[in-house]
Protein backbone atom coordinates (compact mmCIF):
# COMPACT_ATOMS: atom_id res chain seq x y z
CA UNK A 1 0.00 0.00 0.00
CA UNK A 2 3.05 2.32 -0.40
CA UNK A 3 1.91 3.97 -3.32
CA UNK A 4 -1.88 4.35 -1.21
CA UNK A 5 0.22 6.02 1.30
CA UNK A 6 2.18 8.03 -0.49
CA UNK A 7 -1.07 9.23 -2.72
CA UNK A 8 -2.32 10.39 0.75
CA UNK A 9 0.56 12.15 2.17
CA UNK A 10 0.17 14.63 -0.64
CA UNK A 11 -3.61 15.19 0.22
CA UNK A 12 -3.20 15.25 3.75
CA UNK A 13 -0.21 17.87 3.72
CA UNK A 14 -2.60 20.02 1.31
CA UNK A 15 -5.24 19.79 3.43
CA UNK A 16 -3.27 20.53 6.70
CA UNK A 17 -1.85 23.78 4.93
CA UNK A 18 -5.44 24.67 4.01
CA UNK A 19 -7.14 24.31 7.62
CA UNK A 20 -3.97 25.28 9.51
CA UNK A 21 -4.21 28.53 9.89
CA UNK A 22 -7.74 28.14 11.90
CA UNK A 23 -6.82 26.94 15.12
CA UNK A 24 -2.92 27.15 17.09
CA UNK A 25 -2.16 23.63 16.18
CA UNK A 26 -3.64 20.74 13.62
CA UNK A 27 -2.26 17.18 13.14
CA UNK A 28 -3.07 14.57 10.97
CA UNK A 29 -2.04 10.61 11.97
CA UNK A 30 -2.62 8.16 9.26
CA UNK A 31 -1.96 4.49 10.01
CA UNK A 32 -2.00 1.62 7.77
CA UNK A 33 -2.12 -1.77 9.99
CA UNK A 34 -1.96 -5.46 9.65
CA UNK A 35 -1.97 -7.93 12.95
CA UNK A 36 -2.82 -11.27 14.02
CA UNK A 37 -4.29 -12.99 17.21
CA UNK A 38 -4.17 -16.21 18.36
CA UNK A 39 -5.73 -17.55 21.45
CA UNK A 40 -5.51 -21.58 22.19
CA UNK A 41 -7.41 -22.74 25.58
CA UNK A 42 -6.08 -26.19 26.49
CA UNK A 43 -6.74 -27.79 23.63
CA UNK A 44 -9.50 -25.33 21.75
CA UNK A 45 -8.32 -22.50 19.13
CA UNK A 46 -10.48 -19.42 20.67
CA UNK A 47 -9.08 -16.75 18.29
CA UNK A 48 -7.21 -17.22 15.36
CA UNK A 49 -7.34 -14.28 12.87
CA UNK A 50 -5.54 -11.81 11.01
CA UNK A 51 -6.78 -8.24 9.58
CA UNK A 52 -5.71 -5.40 7.88
CA UNK A 53 -6.68 -1.54 8.96
CA UNK A 54 -6.42 1.60 7.21
CA UNK A 55 -7.50 5.10 8.90
CA UNK A 56 -6.63 8.27 10.52
CA UNK A 57 -6.73 10.99 13.29
CA UNK A 58 -7.38 14.66 13.36
CA UNK A 59 -6.17 16.67 16.32
CA UNK A 60 -6.69 20.13 16.68
CA UNK A 61 -6.09 22.58 19.46
CA UNK A 62 -7.40 25.93 19.54
CA UNK A 63 -6.66 28.39 22.79
CA UNK A 64 -5.86 25.93 24.74
CA UNK A 65 -8.40 23.62 23.92
CA UNK A 66 -8.45 19.96 22.59
CA UNK A 67 -10.69 18.69 18.77
CA UNK A 68 -10.15 14.98 18.28
CA UNK A 69 -11.88 12.99 16.01
CA UNK A 70 -11.11 9.82 14.03
CA UNK A 71 -11.88 8.44 11.12
CA UNK A 72 -11.57 4.69 8.56
CA UNK A 73 -12.42 6.29 5.35
CA UNK A 74 -10.08 9.17 3.93
CA UNK A 75 -13.21 10.76 2.08
CA UNK A 76 -14.32 11.37 5.60
CA UNK A 77 -11.11 13.59 6.38
CA UNK A 78 -12.44 17.13 5.33
CA UNK A 79 -15.40 16.70 7.57
CA UNK A 80 -13.58 14.89 10.51
CA UNK A 81 -10.61 18.28 10.18
CA UNK A 82 -13.94 20.29 10.56
CA UNK A 83 -15.24 18.71 13.10
CA UNK A 84 -12.24 18.69 15.15
CA UNK A 85 -11.24 22.38 14.37
CA UNK A 86 -14.69 22.86 15.50
CA UNK A 87 -14.32 20.89 18.79
CA UNK A 88 -11.24 23.03 19.79
CA UNK A 89 -13.20 26.26 19.26
CA UNK A 90 -15.99 25.36 21.46
CA UNK A 91 -13.83 23.98 24.48
CA UNK A 92 -11.07 26.46 24.15
CA UNK A 93 -10.86 29.16 26.75
CA UNK A 94 -6.99 29.94 27.94
CA UNK A 95 -4.00 29.91 26.08
CA UNK A 96 -2.14 26.98 24.00
CA UNK A 97 0.99 26.19 25.39
CA UNK A 98 2.97 23.59 23.35
CA UNK A 99 6.45 22.98 24.38
CA UNK A 100 8.43 23.39 21.08
CA UNK A 101 10.07 21.13 19.02
CA UNK A 102 11.67 21.43 15.25
CA UNK A 103 9.65 19.82 12.89
CA UNK A 104 11.17 17.02 10.55
CA UNK A 105 10.74 15.34 7.31
CA UNK A 106 11.82 12.07 7.32
CA UNK A 107 11.36 8.46 6.71
CA UNK A 108 12.35 5.82 9.16
CA UNK A 109 11.96 2.28 9.19
CA UNK A 110 12.43 0.65 12.83
CA UNK A 111 15.19 -2.08 11.83
CA UNK A 112 14.79 -6.07 12.09
CA UNK A 113 17.48 -8.10 12.73
CA UNK A 114 15.37 -11.70 11.44
CA UNK A 115 11.98 -12.74 10.19
CA UNK A 116 9.56 -9.80 9.98
CA UNK A 117 5.93 -11.62 10.90
CA UNK A 118 4.33 -10.70 7.85
CA UNK A 119 6.11 -12.66 5.91
CA UNK A 120 5.46 -16.03 8.18
CA UNK A 121 2.50 -17.65 7.46
CA UNK A 122 -0.56 -18.09 9.70
CA UNK A 123 -0.32 -21.86 10.17
CA UNK A 124 3.57 -21.37 11.32
CA UNK A 125 2.11 -18.98 13.92
CA UNK A 126 -0.88 -21.62 15.04
CA UNK A 127 1.54 -24.54 14.80
CA UNK A 128 3.92 -23.11 17.24
CA UNK A 129 1.10 -21.86 19.44
CA UNK A 130 0.15 -25.87 19.62
CA UNK A 131 3.20 -26.66 20.33
CA UNK A 132 3.60 -24.68 22.98
CA UNK A 133 -0.11 -25.40 24.34
CA UNK A 134 1.07 -29.15 24.31
CA UNK A 135 4.53 -28.57 25.90
CA UNK A 136 2.00 -27.41 28.84
CA UNK A 137 -0.21 -29.97 28.91
CA UNK A 138 2.43 -32.93 28.94
CA UNK A 139 4.39 -31.60 31.96
CA UNK A 140 1.79 -33.20 34.39
CA UNK A 141 -1.83 -35.01 34.94
CA UNK A 142 -2.19 -32.10 37.58
CA UNK A 143 -1.66 -29.18 35.03
CA UNK A 144 -5.78 -28.08 34.78
CA UNK A 145 -5.74 -25.26 32.35
CA UNK A 146 -3.18 -23.94 29.87
CA UNK A 147 -3.38 -20.99 27.89
CA UNK A 148 -1.03 -19.75 24.98
CA UNK A 149 -1.55 -16.53 23.48
CA UNK A 150 0.16 -14.63 20.08
CA UNK A 151 0.03 -11.21 19.06
CA UNK A 152 1.72 -9.36 16.05
CA UNK A 153 1.08 -5.91 14.46
CA UNK A 154 3.00 -3.67 11.93
CA UNK A 155 2.65 -0.05 11.59
CA UNK A 156 3.32 2.05 9.18
CA UNK A 157 2.12 6.04 10.05
CA UNK A 158 2.13 8.72 8.63
CA UNK A 159 2.38 12.21 10.93
CA UNK A 160 1.80 15.81 9.56
CA UNK A 161 1.50 18.79 11.49
CA UNK A 162 0.74 22.60 10.87
CA UNK A 163 4.17 23.26 11.71
CA UNK A 164 5.80 21.58 9.09
CA UNK A 165 6.50 18.29 10.53
CA UNK A 166 6.15 15.10 7.69
CA UNK A 167 7.17 11.86 9.53
CA UNK A 168 7.07 8.60 7.84
CA UNK A 169 7.42 5.89 10.39
CA UNK A 170 6.76 1.86 10.62
CA UNK A 171 7.86 -1.13 12.65
CA UNK A 172 6.50 -4.47 13.90
CA UNK A 173 5.89 -5.80 17.21
CA UNK A 174 5.51 -9.28 18.73
CA UNK A 175 4.28 -10.76 22.19
CA UNK A 176 3.95 -14.14 23.33
CA UNK A 177 1.76 -15.29 26.97
CA UNK A 178 1.94 -18.65 28.01
CA UNK A 179 0.48 -19.24 31.47
CA UNK A 180 -0.40 -23.11 33.01
CA UNK A 181 -2.77 -23.45 36.04
CA UNK A 182 -2.18 -26.93 38.24
CA UNK A 183 -5.09 -27.86 40.64
CA UNK A 184 -4.15 -30.46 43.76
CA UNK A 185 -7.82 -30.35 45.80
CA UNK A 186 -8.30 -27.08 46.23
CA UNK A 187 -4.80 -25.76 46.04
CA UNK A 188 -4.29 -23.87 42.65
CA UNK A 189 -0.86 -22.48 41.39
CA UNK A 190 0.08 -21.00 38.25
CA UNK A 191 3.26 -20.42 36.08
CA UNK A 192 3.53 -18.20 33.39
CA UNK A 193 5.96 -16.59 30.81
CA UNK A 194 5.96 -13.59 28.58
CA UNK A 195 7.93 -12.36 26.27
CA UNK A 196 7.92 -9.65 23.34
CA UNK A 197 10.01 -8.47 20.60
CA UNK A 198 10.12 -5.28 18.35
CA UNK A 199 13.26 -6.91 16.58
CA UNK A 200 12.34 -10.50 15.03
CA UNK A 201 9.82 -13.22 14.39
CA UNK A 202 12.67 -15.35 15.55
CA UNK A 203 12.65 -13.82 19.55
CA UNK A 204 9.84 -15.89 20.14
CA UNK A 205 10.60 -19.41 18.41
CA UNK A 206 13.03 -22.20 20.15
CA UNK A 207 11.41 -21.26 23.25
CA UNK A 208 10.16 -24.59 24.50
CA UNK A 209 12.65 -24.54 27.47
CA UNK A 210 10.48 -21.57 29.09
CA UNK A 211 7.29 -22.62 28.49
CA UNK A 212 8.25 -26.11 30.53
CA UNK A 213 9.70 -24.15 32.67
CA UNK A 214 6.46 -22.41 33.47
CA UNK A 215 4.06 -25.62 34.02
CA UNK A 216 7.21 -27.16 35.84
CA UNK A 217 6.91 -24.07 38.19
CA UNK A 218 2.87 -24.31 38.92
CA UNK A 219 3.27 -28.20 39.70
CA UNK A 220 5.98 -27.43 41.89
CA UNK A 221 4.29 -24.62 44.06
CA UNK A 222 1.38 -27.16 44.87
CA UNK A 223 3.43 -28.68 47.37
CA UNK A 224 4.98 -25.83 48.95
CA UNK A 225 4.13 -24.10 52.28
CA UNK A 226 2.69 -20.47 51.74
CA UNK A 227 4.93 -18.09 53.03
CA UNK A 228 4.40 -16.52 56.83
CA UNK A 229 2.88 -13.13 56.63
CA UNK A 230 5.43 -10.67 58.06
CA UNK A 231 7.83 -7.73 57.41
CA UNK A 232 11.09 -8.81 55.93
CA UNK A 233 14.39 -7.67 54.11
CA UNK A 234 13.77 -8.45 50.43
CA UNK A 235 15.74 -9.33 47.28
CA UNK A 236 14.03 -9.52 44.07
CA UNK A 237 15.33 -10.39 41.28
CA UNK A 238 15.70 -8.18 37.75
CA UNK A 239 12.73 -8.93 36.46
CA UNK A 240 10.61 -7.60 39.28
CA UNK A 241 12.60 -4.56 39.97
CA UNK A 242 11.57 -4.41 35.86
CA UNK A 243 7.89 -4.55 37.21
CA UNK A 244 8.34 -2.26 40.15
CA UNK A 245 9.89 0.44 38.32
CA UNK A 246 7.63 0.84 35.88
CA UNK A 247 4.11 -0.09 37.37
CA UNK A 248 4.96 1.70 40.81
CA UNK A 249 6.88 4.36 39.89
CA UNK A 250 7.16 4.87 36.32
CA UNK A 251 3.21 6.33 36.02
CA UNK A 252 3.99 8.71 38.89
CA UNK A 253 6.52 10.49 36.72
CA UNK A 254 4.20 10.82 33.68
CA UNK A 255 4.05 14.59 33.54
CA UNK A 256 -0.14 14.66 32.93
CA UNK A 257 -0.43 12.54 35.71
CA UNK A 258 1.37 15.07 38.25
CA UNK A 259 -0.22 17.82 36.17
CA UNK A 260 -3.79 16.86 36.80
CA UNK A 261 -3.19 16.17 40.39
CA UNK A 262 -1.57 18.82 42.47
CA UNK A 263 -0.96 17.17 45.53
CA UNK A 264 0.88 14.66 43.42
CA UNK A 265 2.40 17.37 41.84
CA UNK A 266 3.86 18.53 45.23
CA UNK A 267 5.17 15.12 46.14
CA UNK A 268 7.39 14.60 42.70
CA UNK A 269 8.73 18.12 43.27
CA UNK A 270 12.03 17.95 40.68
CA UNK A 271 15.29 18.17 43.80
CA UNK A 272 13.17 15.54 46.14
CA UNK A 273 15.52 13.10 47.41
CA UNK A 274 13.31 9.35 47.10
CA UNK A 275 16.40 7.00 47.45
CA UNK A 276 19.89 6.41 47.89
CA UNK A 277 22.68 8.41 45.98
CA UNK A 278 23.46 4.61 44.31
CA UNK A 279 19.88 5.01 42.78
CA UNK A 280 19.64 5.80 39.23
CA UNK A 281 16.52 5.62 37.19
CA UNK A 282 15.83 6.19 33.45
CA UNK A 283 12.88 6.11 30.78
CA UNK A 284 13.33 6.75 27.01
CA UNK A 285 12.68 5.35 23.18
CA UNK A 286 16.03 6.08 22.29
CA UNK A 287 17.99 2.92 23.23
CA UNK A 288 17.45 0.70 20.20
CA UNK A 289 16.22 -2.92 20.07
CA UNK A 290 13.11 -2.62 22.68
CA UNK A 291 9.53 -2.76 22.42
CA UNK A 292 9.63 0.81 24.05
CA UNK A 293 12.02 1.69 21.33
CA UNK A 294 11.28 4.33 18.25
CA UNK A 295 12.81 7.73 16.64
CA UNK A 296 9.66 9.97 17.41
CA UNK A 297 6.82 10.30 18.97
CA UNK A 298 3.14 10.59 17.88
CA UNK A 299 3.53 14.34 18.42
CA UNK A 300 6.54 14.13 16.13
CA UNK A 301 8.88 14.86 18.94
CA UNK A 302 12.69 12.88 19.18
CA UNK A 303 12.75 10.32 21.48
CA UNK A 304 15.06 10.81 23.55
CA UNK A 305 16.53 9.03 27.12
CA UNK A 306 15.23 10.96 30.41
CA UNK A 307 16.97 10.34 33.38
CA UNK A 308 13.99 10.18 36.26
CA UNK A 309 16.15 9.78 39.31
CA UNK A 310 19.50 10.73 39.84
CA UNK A 311 21.79 10.33 43.04
CA UNK A 312 18.63 8.96 44.64
CA UNK A 313 16.94 12.42 43.83
CA UNK A 314 14.69 13.19 41.30
CA UNK A 315 15.05 15.46 38.07
CA UNK A 316 13.11 14.50 35.49
CA UNK A 317 9.30 13.47 34.75
CA UNK A 318 7.70 12.26 31.27
CA UNK A 319 6.11 14.52 28.70
CA UNK A 320 4.01 15.22 26.11
CA UNK A 321 4.20 18.36 24.45
CA UNK A 322 1.32 20.05 26.78
CA UNK A 323 2.65 19.28 29.85
CA UNK A 324 6.22 20.45 28.86
CA UNK A 325 4.61 23.23 27.94
CA UNK A 326 2.31 23.82 31.16
CA UNK A 327 5.19 23.18 33.35
CA UNK A 328 8.14 24.94 31.36
CA UNK A 329 10.11 21.81 31.03
CA UNK A 330 11.64 20.38 28.25
CA UNK A 331 9.34 17.62 25.80
CA UNK A 332 10.73 14.28 26.21
CA UNK A 333 9.02 12.34 23.17
CA UNK A 334 6.57 10.53 25.35
CA UNK A 335 3.84 11.23 23.67
CA UNK A 336 1.65 7.81 22.41
CA UNK A 337 -1.06 6.19 21.47
CA UNK A 338 -2.22 2.49 20.80
CA UNK A 339 -3.40 3.03 17.26
CA UNK A 340 -5.39 6.30 15.70
CA UNK A 341 -8.46 5.35 17.69
CA UNK A 342 -7.25 6.97 20.76
CA UNK A 343 -5.33 10.78 21.09
CA UNK A 344 -1.66 10.47 22.46
CA UNK A 345 -1.11 10.34 25.94
CA UNK A 346 2.26 10.70 28.01
CA UNK A 347 3.28 7.17 28.64
CA UNK A 348 6.70 5.13 29.08
CA UNK A 349 8.48 3.66 26.79
CA UNK A 350 11.91 1.74 28.12
CA UNK A 351 12.29 1.85 31.98
CA UNK A 352 14.76 1.09 34.11
CA UNK A 353 16.94 1.16 37.32
CA UNK A 354 20.60 1.20 36.50
CA UNK A 355 22.71 -1.56 37.48
CA UNK A 356 24.85 -0.91 41.01
CA UNK A 357 28.20 -2.75 41.93
CA UNK A 358 27.32 -5.11 44.69
CA UNK A 359 27.76 -8.92 43.59
CA UNK A 360 24.55 -10.63 43.41
CA UNK A 361 25.90 -12.92 45.80
CA UNK A 362 26.41 -9.96 48.42
CA UNK A 363 22.77 -9.17 48.63
CA UNK A 364 21.79 -11.82 50.76
CA UNK A 365 24.49 -11.55 52.94
CA UNK A 366 23.66 -10.38 56.95
CA UNK A 367 19.91 -11.45 56.12
CA UNK A 368 18.99 -13.42 59.27
CA UNK A 369 15.57 -13.78 57.60
CA UNK A 370 14.30 -12.81 54.60
CA UNK A 371 12.62 -13.92 51.34
CA UNK A 372 14.03 -13.88 47.49
CA UNK A 373 11.38 -13.52 45.02
CA UNK A 374 11.42 -13.86 41.11
CA UNK A 375 9.67 -13.40 38.21
CA UNK A 376 6.27 -11.99 38.99
CA UNK A 377 2.42 -13.21 38.36
CA UNK A 378 0.61 -10.34 38.41
CA UNK A 379 0.18 -7.21 40.77
CA UNK A 380 -1.64 -3.88 40.66
CA UNK A 381 -0.49 -0.07 42.06
CA UNK A 382 -3.08 2.57 43.29
CA UNK A 383 -1.34 5.92 43.58
CA UNK A 384 1.58 5.44 45.18
CA UNK A 385 0.81 2.31 46.75
CA UNK A 386 1.53 -1.21 45.14
CA UNK A 387 1.08 -5.09 45.31
CA UNK A 388 2.96 -7.53 43.55
CA UNK A 389 2.84 -11.45 43.11
CA UNK A 390 5.81 -13.03 42.74
CA UNK A 391 6.26 -16.07 40.29
CA UNK A 392 8.87 -18.10 42.46
CA UNK A 393 10.02 -17.27 46.01
CA UNK A 394 12.22 -18.91 48.48
CA UNK A 395 13.26 -17.97 52.13
CA UNK A 396 16.53 -16.53 53.09
CA UNK A 397 18.09 -17.93 56.50
CA UNK A 398 21.25 -16.58 57.88
CA UNK A 399 22.17 -14.99 54.49
CA UNK A 400 21.92 -18.01 52.41
CA UNK A 401 18.88 -19.29 50.48
CA UNK A 402 16.42 -22.10 52.28
CA UNK A 403 13.34 -24.11 51.31
CA UNK A 404 11.15 -22.79 48.98
CA UNK A 405 7.84 -21.20 49.04
CA UNK A 406 4.47 -20.07 47.70
CA UNK A 407 1.83 -16.79 47.74
CA UNK A 408 4.30 -14.60 48.27
CA UNK A 409 2.97 -10.70 47.44
CA UNK A 410 4.98 -7.41 48.26
CA UNK A 411 3.31 -4.73 49.11
CA UNK A 412 4.33 -1.38 50.06
CA UNK A 413 4.75 2.29 49.33
CA UNK A 414 6.72 3.02 46.43
CA UNK A 415 8.04 6.24 48.34
CA UNK A 416 9.20 4.40 51.23
CA UNK A 417 10.11 1.08 49.27
CA UNK A 418 12.72 3.41 47.25
CA UNK A 419 14.27 4.97 50.61
CA UNK A 420 14.62 1.29 51.58
CA UNK A 421 16.57 0.03 49.04
CA UNK A 422 19.79 -0.87 51.05
CA UNK A 423 22.15 -2.31 48.07
CA UNK A 424 21.77 -2.19 44.25
CA UNK A 425 23.05 -5.97 41.95
CA UNK A 426 25.84 -5.48 39.48
CA UNK A 427 23.58 -7.70 37.73
CA UNK A 428 20.75 -6.52 35.09
CA UNK A 429 17.95 -7.68 32.63
CA UNK A 430 15.62 -6.38 30.04
CA UNK A 431 12.15 -7.74 30.20
CA UNK A 432 10.87 -7.10 27.07
CA UNK A 433 7.02 -8.56 28.17
CA UNK A 434 5.17 -5.44 28.82
CA UNK A 435 1.79 -4.11 27.70
CA UNK A 436 0.98 -1.04 29.07
CA UNK A 437 -2.70 0.17 30.06
CA UNK A 438 -3.75 3.75 30.46
CA UNK A 439 -6.55 5.56 29.69
CA UNK A 440 -8.34 2.96 27.66
CA UNK A 441 -5.34 2.42 25.89
CA UNK A 442 -4.21 -0.97 27.04
CA UNK A 443 -0.89 -3.84 25.52
CA UNK A 444 1.59 -0.58 24.12
CA UNK A 445 4.63 -2.30 23.92
CA UNK A 446 6.97 -1.29 26.52
CA UNK A 447 9.86 -2.38 27.76
CA UNK A 448 11.59 -2.33 31.28
CA UNK A 449 14.67 -3.04 33.42
CA UNK A 450 16.97 -3.08 36.12
CA UNK A 451 19.22 -5.25 38.32
CA UNK A 452 18.50 -7.28 41.45
CA UNK A 453 17.64 -5.11 44.53
CA UNK A 454 18.07 -5.35 48.25
CA UNK A 455 14.80 -3.78 50.33
CA UNK A 456 14.38 -3.71 53.76
CA UNK A 457 10.96 -3.36 55.28
CA UNK A 458 8.62 -5.21 52.46
CA UNK A 459 5.06 -6.37 53.87
CA UNK A 460 5.16 -9.46 52.59
CA UNK A 461 2.22 -12.11 53.07
CA UNK A 462 -0.97 -13.39 51.67
CA UNK A 463 -2.09 -16.08 48.59
CA UNK A 464 -1.49 -14.92 45.09
CA UNK A 465 -4.68 -14.11 42.91
CA UNK A 466 -5.43 -16.83 39.86
CA UNK A 467 -6.46 -15.78 36.75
Amino acid sequence: MLQQFNQYRDQICELVTRYRDRVDYLAVRLEESEGTDILLRGDRVEALSEGISLGGQVRACHRGGWGFASFNELETLIEHLEAAIAAAHLVGDDETLLAPVVPVQETYALPLTGRNPREVPLRHKKDLCTRYADILRSVDDRIATTSVRYNDATQHILLVTSEGAIIDQSWADMELRVAATARNGETVQTGRETTGSRKAFDDLENLDSQVRSAAERAVAALDLPPVKGNTYEVVIDPILTGLFVHEAFGHLSEADMAYENPDLLEVMTLGRRFGPKTLQIFDGAAPAGHRGSYKYDDEGTPATTTQLIQDGTLVGRLHSRETAGKLDEAPTGNARCLSYHYPPLVRMTNTWIERGDTPVQDLFSGIQEGVYARNWLGGMTNGEMFTFTAGEAWMIRNGELAEPVRDVTLSGNVFRTLADIEAIGDDFYWDESGGCGKGGQSGLPVACGGPSLRIRNVVVGGEADVE
